[in-house]
């Protein structure tokens, strides 16, 4: 087996750079859960001005994010989200918004780019009617995981966005990779969510942090935030720790990204399919499954994650070479000989690679 390891499962496998650690040794911290922290306080007004809105604060996971913008969006019982039917909120976040926050999902189907159609938003707002729930939030997503890291146009999110207002209703982005929709589209991040009443931002996906989410939006909004985000459990203490190493983050890889979005295009069958820095592999073999593809590559030190029952995803991030995209593509050639000719020793392996989904 080779030394050499290709962690190609999710952007989120990333370890802190030296920089990060080194910020987080000499972050000064106090107490966040009174609002002291000075380095959370200073991180959470730059980003809040880098995405062109008046308040943030920092959470300590994307879930906990959407789940916060959500309840605070739908505060009042017998709520209603408007959601795409393949997007993470509705699919990998435990249900959240309705087994805590008795918020009802009205789902609308994705499309391949990531986008739902107009028509369809407008008609699953609901007319008022006393057998109803009460539509009061549309969600985004940007980019959209579950439909390969395809981005949403500032124009679209700026129409739902019309449609949102028109009806008195919010809008919610969850863009945990939209900086990567930002750099691949060439639009700054902030014209990008300039229509959404919030958004969360993953700082532990393809920008390397090691921790943590922020949400930003109105100071209104950030106000019901913070009571929530306590409810939660997700107030804490010295968080200036994490708080500085999200800031490198933010500083460091945000122009790293074009490069893993390049890197992901060579790892592709298709490049001009490849938006940003996520590959899906579909296996059309049916002797070949992603379980045992994703095996086989893990016995030749490459991790990859199964994505449906006839696919394997890849995630590129900042800390994947040239030379590693190289090696990948090299053994997956290697998979397909060997798991064709029946040559291999198939067993159960431990790194978490034969899970049937992976929601990040």
């Amino acid at each position: 087996m080779a030394s050499k390891v290709v962690d190609l499962r999710s952007d989120t496998v990333t370890k802190p750079s030296e920089a990060m650690r080194a910020a987080m040794a000499a972050a000064d911290v106090d107490d966040d859960v009174v609002g002291v922290d000075p380095t959370a306080r200073r991180f959470q007004a730059e980003m809040a001005s880098l995405m062109g809105k008046e308040a943030a604060l920092f959470v300590p996971s994307g879930t906990m994010g959407n789940l916060i913008s959500v309840l605070a969006h739908c505060d009042v019982r017998g709520s209603e989200a408007i959601l795409g039917d393949n997007s993470h909120i509705h699919v990998y976040e435990n249900g959240g918004i309705s087994t805590i926050g008795g918020v009802h999902p009205k789902t609308v189907p994705n499309n391949p780019d990531g986008t739902m159609d107009i028509d369809k938003i407008v008609a699953a707002i609901r007319h008022p009617d006393l057998h109803y729930p009460t539509t009061r939030l549309i969600c985004l997503e940007n980019t959209h995981g579950n439909s390969g890291g395809k981005c949403l146009s500032a124009e679209y999110t700026d129409k739902v966005g019309e449609i949102a207002k028109s009806h008195g209703i919010k809008l919610h982005i969850d863009g945990a990779r939209i900086f990567n929709a930002s750099v691949a589209l060439g639009v700054p991040v902030d014209r990008l969510v300039k229509a959404a009443d919030s958004v969360s931002v993953c700082l532990s996906k393809g920008l390397g942090a090691p921790v943590g989410s922020v949400i930003v939006g109105s100071k209104d909004f950030i106000e019901k935030a913070k009571i929530l985000r306590k409810t939660l459990g997700g107030g804490m203490r010295q968080v200036g720790v994490l708080c500085a190493a999200a800031q490198v983050a933010v500083r460091d890889t945000v122009g790293k990204l074009a490069d893993d979005h390049r890197k992901a295009r060579v790892l592709a069958v298709d490049p001009a399919s490849v938006e940003t820095n996520m590959v899906f592999f579909d296996i059309v073999d049916p002797r070949i499954s992603p379980d045992n593809l994703c095996q086989v590559l893990e016995q030749h030190n490459v991790f990859a994650m199964p994505a449906s029952s006839k696919s394997i995803r890849f995630v590129l991030h900042y800390q994947i070479s040239d030379a590693d995209v190289r090696y990948a593509v090299t053994c997956v050639e290697k998979a397909f000989e060997e798991l064709l000719k029946g040559g291999t020793n198939l067993e159960p392996l431990t790194n978490g690679t034969i899970r049937s989904s992976y929601g990040h």
